[in-house]
């Protein structure tokens, strides 16, 4: 609520010249941070083109340090999404399960399933994305799911944990993402989706674990497999949203554990998704169990990937509030013996603005490498 014209006095000169000087500090540390994230993006650019740091800088400049654009203009694909750009994509009565994402699709070299560029596997390593990609809000919906395709390829992650998934998103995923087994943790409506490389990850089996009491269709979505000959348990779930069903998303994280714990203490279990959680529920369910570990956590709490939900940065809802969460998060159970997968480092992906002036969706994706210790 705004106060009256002329209600507060103004402050003393001190106080404002703190308040300068709080300001100047703050812009300084924008600064740095944006410094920081433009050299990652010149590396990034540079290993995906194979050019040079000054390359790099001069695509990216020029294209407004948008990824996505600057390597279109380095590459010069064909432009698949002009018949849709900068409009929704179309519903049919109300539902988006008739949203067709695969139209006016064409080969480019932004494809996940480029079989022309064939990158040889490391095993010493393992890398993980998991992204709430906002199936359900239908503006700009054919964009920003290509934008999702843009951003996999991108990182050519080993496994992928999607959540807020619809139908529509399906054929699009296995036209984009060939070179991936995709295991959906439903088929109506929204879910999630666990995403395997092929090359990399051999599936051994995959269940649907139901949560009883949950309003929104959440479930927990397991799957086995054998990296490198390491066996590993996979995990993804959406709980319950909003801020008044704080009890049932507590009741289903505490399923989420419970399930984490029941695995062989000789598999690592790795749990990934849109968590929803405020850090107090987490607290009031006692806090983690000892030998689970919070992957952010376990990192030193990186201030960079801190908040994956904003709406300050993130403008696709346009919120006239501003709200900075933590609700995506990766949770993990290291194995006692044999193999081991230690989390290396963590990253926010999806920061920038796609063509049509939206980003991939109103959460930040992660990024997150694990050392693979045979």
């Amino acid at each position: 609520m705004e106060e009256a014209a002329g209600a507060a006095p103004s402050p003393p000169p001190a106080e404002r010249e703190r308040e300068r000087g709080q300001e100047d500090e703050d812009e300084d540390e924008e600064a740095l941070h944006v410094a920081k994230r433009r050299k990652v993006l010149c590396s990034e650019f540079a290993a995906i083109t194979s050019s040079d740091a000054a390359v790099a800088r001069r695509f990216l400049a020029s294209s407004g340090w948008h990824m996505e654009r600057a390597l279109n203009a380095y590459f010069d694909p064909p432009r698949d999404m002009e018949a849709a750009a900068g409009g929704p994509a179309p519903a049919c009565a109300g539902t988006p399960s008739c949203i067709d994402l695969t139209a006016d699709e064409t080969t480019s070299n932004a494809s996940v399933n480029s079989e022309n560029s064939p990158q040889k596997e490391d095993d010493s390593t393992f890398s993980l994305i998991t992204w709430n990609i906002d199936g359900l809000h239908l503006e700009n919906l054919k964009d920003r799911a290509r934008g999702v395709c843009t951003y996999l390829a991108l990182y050519s992650p080993d496994v992928v944990f999607l959540q807020e998934v619809i139908p529509p998103y399906l054929p699009l995923l296995q036209m984009k993402a060939g070179n991936y087994t995709i295991i959906p943790g439903n088929i109506d409506d929204y879910f999630t989706v666990i995403m395997l490389k092929k090359s990399r990850v051999k599936l051994l089996k995959h269940e649907i674990i139901p949560f009883p009491t949950t309003a929104m269709k959440r479930n927990l979505l397991v799957v086995h497999v054998s990296i490198s000959g390491i066996e590993l348990c996979l995990m993804t779930s959406h709980l319950e949203s909003t801020k008044n069903h704080a009890k049932e998303r507590m009741k289903q994280l505490q399923i989420v554990l419970n399930e984490m714990q029941k695995e062989s203490e000789t598999t690592t279990v790795i749990f990934g998704g849109d968590t929803n959680l405020r850090d107090s529920e987490v607290t009031k369910l006692g806090n983690l169990p000892d030998n689970i570990k919070d992957v952010w956590e376990f990192l030193d709490k990186p201030q960079h990937c801190r908040y994956t939900w904003d709406t300050q940065s993130n403008t696709n809802l346009n919120a006239t509030y501003k709200c900075k969460m933590r609700f995506d998060r990766i949770y993990f159970r290291p194995a006692l013996e044999g193999g081991h997968f230690i989390p290396r480092s963590m990253d926010l992906i999806g920061l920038e603005k796609l063509e049509c002036g939206k980003f991939p969706s109103d959460h930040w994706g992660i990024l997150c490498n694990f050392d693979v210790v045979l």
